[in-house]
């Protein structure tokens, strides 16, 4: 109807616009323009009559000014061709004030209208944000999550207490006889409350090379940890930074990644599972990664982490390829000395899409850390100190470092007796063809080709043991990803992690409350209840392969946010 009476103002002030011509042609569309605007609403009838009467005078004014001057009778008028129809109104002559009206009228309709249909199209296609805003702005991203955690450890009933001395505990305050308890708990079932929040700044600093910088609470000062214990109030929460790193990506013609190049603090480059690296675990060194291209991309797969776990660490990491990832990492800059501790790495694999609906991805690695073995100080010195680990956990087997010149028989300091050269195989089954839903298994399968049980015997007396391979098996079923209410993902997993078989500072945080030897279950469920949020419950079952029992299940309750 809007439409309706704009077309009828238009028209009217067509006509309008004509002048002083009023010829019966033009009378007669104006009066049917105004008894169309009085049937619209757009004038009353009493307007509506005041104008024709107006119009009629002004018409016959303009009639009799316009006639020209003669002597002569005028002749007689010849009757109409035909009748006015009843109802029909004739105006020959319409006020200014309405002609303002009418223009004020189809301005504000049209105007409104296409402001309208010009925000809607601005929305759609962005305009004028590149220019309206500075250039550096456009090449920053800023993300983030933010995670509130219940946990219950709970422990067998057959733990004896004092069974496993805290080790790393007794090297931070300088010998068993320092610390008023040097056993780890083994008998006492605790609950926590502790969250984790993280943010993350990356830029493009120009075609292929980017720049990030993440940080995250950190008052577990541990590189497998980013939790937050809540009940703190005498202490202010503390923040670190988590990664700081620059990227280069080499893209071919057809935008798939032929090489990626990382330097600093940055995120996991390897295809690996919680066994051999923690999720949170970032890396600080350098690592490159070739990729050769073996088939054409398929565009569907561009997942990079499936069910948020440590997969293809390389950008857009798409399937058809082999690949080639080497990476060298300082673990401690020991100050005068040439021995500083590395690890050096390589890992060869593929990616590959069968049938279109089944993805797999398997590679083989070798990790070997140098410099990490104990090494026992002479009578009365301190110069191999440095050899002790500066963060570890629970399950490598430890020798003593310290040799100080007392009566005392317990160490002051002890480190790892084990080196650790470790090859780890492992492959995912990726199978798409359930809707939005996917089924992935994993399998994974470590060994510690460092321990060798002479060379302990000879530099430490002692006689170990070697127990060196870990493996695990998992499956995952649901969306790859949780994005919005309803999505949801369950998984299950057996572990098994012998006493010397990966680095227990580096292996999953939460499985047996951190460290080796360690074996048992871990089940799973995540389901969306918000767009960007989730919670996640996860239950883990474990024991103690070798020495005193040691049973430990773990409750993690979660609520997850991402922004």
């Amino acid at each position: 109807m809007k439409a309706d009476r704009n077309a009828i103002a238009a028209l009217l002030a067509m006509s309008i616009a004509s002048g002083g011509s009023y010829a019966a042609e033009s009378d007669d569309l104006t009066l049917n323009l105004i008894d169309l605007l009085v049937q619209q609403g757009v004038i009353d009838r009493k307007k509506a009559d005041q104008l024709v009467a107006q119009a009629k005078a002004k018409a016959a004014a303009c009639q009799t000014a316009a006639a020209p001057k003669s002597t002569q009778p005028a002749a007689p008028v010849a009757p109409a061709a035909s009748a006015p129809e009843p109802g029909d109104v004739r105006v020959t002559y319409v006020p200014e004030f309405v002609k303002d009206e009418i223009r004020q009228e189809v301005r504000k309709d049209l105007r409104d209208e296409v402001v309208k249909e010009v925000k809607v199209q601005a929305k759609e296609e962005k305009w004028g944000i590149p220019a309206a805003l500075p250039e550096w702005v456009t090449r920053f991203k800023l993300s983030g999550d933010m995670r509130l955690r219940f946990e219950s450890d709970m422990f067998g009933s057959d733990n004896q207490p004092n069974s496993y001395f805290d080790w790393p505990l007794v090297n931070k305050k300088g010998g068993i006889t320092h610390v008023d308890d040097p056993f780890l708990n083994t008998t006492a079932d605790r609950q926590r409350y502790r969250m984790r929040w993280r943010l993350a700044l990356d830029t493009q600093i120009t075609d292929g090379l980017m720049a990030g910088v993440r940080l995250a609470t950190s008052n577990d000062r541990n590189p497998i940890s980013n939790n937050q214990t809540l009940g703190q109030y005498g202490e202010q929460y503390e923040i670190a930074i988590d990664r700081a790193f620059m990227r280069y990506d080499l893209l071919d013609e057809q935008g798939r990644e032929r090489l990626n190049l990382w330097g600093g603090r940055f995120a996991n480059p390897w295809l690996s599972s919680d066994n051999l690296f923690d999720q949170d675990l970032s890396f600080e060194g350098a690592a490159a990664a070739l990729h050769l291209p073996i088939g054409p991309a398929p565009a569907h797969y561009h997942v990079p982490n499936p069910f948020g776990r440590q997969t293809l660490n390389m950008g857009v990491s798409k399937p058809n390829q082999v690949f080639l990832t080497l990476g060298a990492f300082p673990l401690q800059e020991i100050q005068l000395e040439s021995t500083d501790k590395w690890m050096w790495a390589a890992q060869a694999g593929v990616d590959w899409v069968f049938s279109g609906t089944t993805r797999v991805r398997g590679a083989i690695g070798y990790f070997d850390y140098n410099n990490i073995v104990a090494r026992r100080d002479p009578l009365g010195s301190r110069i191999n100190d440095w050899s002790a680990p500066q963060f570890f956990t629970k399950g490598n087997s430890v020798a003593r470092i310290s040799n100080d010149v007392d009566t005392s028989t317990e160490p002051r300091l002890v480190g790892l007796a084990s080196d650790f050269n470790i090859i780890d195989a492992i492959i995912t089954v990726d199978w798409s063809g359930w809707g939005a839903n996917h089924v992935m298994f994993t399998a994974n399968y470590s060994d510690n080709l460092g321990f060798d049980q002479n060379e302990i015997l000879s530099r430490t007396g002692l006689d170990i043991e070697p127990r060196t391979q870990a493996y695990q098996v998992r499956v995952d079923v649901g969306r790859p990803e949780i994005n919005r209410f309803g999505d949801w993902n369950v998984w299950m997993a057996y572990k098994y992690l012998q006493r010397d078989s990966v680095l227990d500072a580096f292996t999953d945080s939460n499985f047996h409350l951190a460290g080796t030897d360690a074996q048992g279950w871990s089940l799973g469920v995540n389901y969306g209840i918000a767009r960007n949020t989730w919670a996640n419950l996860r239950w883990m079952s474990t024991a103690a392969i070798d020495g005193p029992p040691f049973d430990v299940d773990v409750l993690l309750a979660d609520l997850n946010a991402r922004f």
